[in-house]
């Protein structure tokens, strides 16, 4: 065949081989057997799943550690918007009492010394965080 010479359908041709059907791996006329392709719906829906559950395992982590780091925000406003009339030190115990007024103060009294309103006990930490502690 020539160059220009235009093929018909369903034949295989390479300008160096020419016609060369036993070189595929599947048929290449209308007589062979017809191509399968595997089912792979369920594979697919089964890696789906995992990894919808990796996605809703990591989300939650990060909700949980977002609520604790909220938390702890919260914590440290109300420790430094109170009133003291002190350095606190580091790796010390301090107690958070309200007053009738409802402002804050904190103290390094302890709540068994004497009838205050207690809200908790706090302890500064090296990266100047207070975080509570329980009695």
């Amino acid at each position: 065949m020539e160059e220009n010479e235009e093929k018909p359908d369903l034949v295989v041709w390479d300008k160096e081989n020419g016609y060369y059907q036993k070189g595929l791996s599947y048929g290449s006329n209308v007589s062979a057997p017809a191509i399968k392709l595997d089912n792979v719906s369920g594979w697919k829906q089964s890696n789906a799943d995992v990894a919808n559950k990796n996605f809703k395992t990591k989300f939650d982590e990060l909700k949980e550690e977002y609520e604790k780091l909220v938390n702890e925000v919260q914590l440290n406003e109300l420790v430094y918007s109170s009133k003291y009339n002190f350095t606190p030190i580091m790796g010390e115990l301090y107690h958070l009492y309200s007053k009738a007024d409802e402002s804050l103060f904190l103290s390094m009294i302890s709540p068994d010394s004497w009838n205050q309103k207690y809200l908790g006990s706090f302890k500064l930490d090296t990266s100047h965080k207070w975080a509570k502690v329980d009695l």
